[in-house]
């Protein structure tokens, strides 16, 4: 994807903590980072937070989590991670996450979550409204 194909982008800088003896991020640092931004996404959208979704009974799972690494991030640097919704299957949303340093691309993944029952960790549906909300960002995005 090209930087300007996001919906959404969360700025974190690297923390002195994140970087390991090569003076670089840490590899499994960048997850965190998706998931940083990502939980920053799900903000965007008004949806049911964690919470709200764990008091239903009903939760996103993370099913998938691919990291590809093209350059590395350093300590102090201000990085763009950049979400976007791809997919929205029947019980499953995948998500295609890009972290950059300017317009440099450093790291692109993807996440996949599974909507489920928690209590009987079966898939259920993706809901309606959610399936809209998801859909009204991204379309919104490529107006900008």
């Amino acid at each position: 994807m090209a930087r300007e194909d996001f919906s959404f982008f969360h700025q974190l800088r690297v923390r002195w903590s994140e970087v390991d003896m090569q003076a670089i991020v840490f590899n499994g640092n960048y997850l965190n980072y998706f998931d940083v931004a990502f939980t920053e996404y799900w903000r965007t959208t008004a949806l049911p937070d964690v919470i709200a979704q764990s008091e239903a009974g009903l939760e996103m799972f993370a099913r998938k989590a691919n990291v590809e690494y093209h350059a590395p991030a350093r300590f102090d640097d201000l990085l763009d991670i950049g979400v976007r919704c791809a997919e929205i299957g029947r019980s499953s949303t995948r998500f295609i996450l890009e972290i950059y340093q300017g317009d440099q691309l450093l790291v692109s993944g993807e996440m996949m979550y599974v909507y489920a029952d928690s209590r009987v960790r079966k898939s259920v549906p993706v809901p309606d409204d959610w399936r809209e909300r998801l859909m009204t960002m991204e379309k919104n995005s490529a107006a900008r």
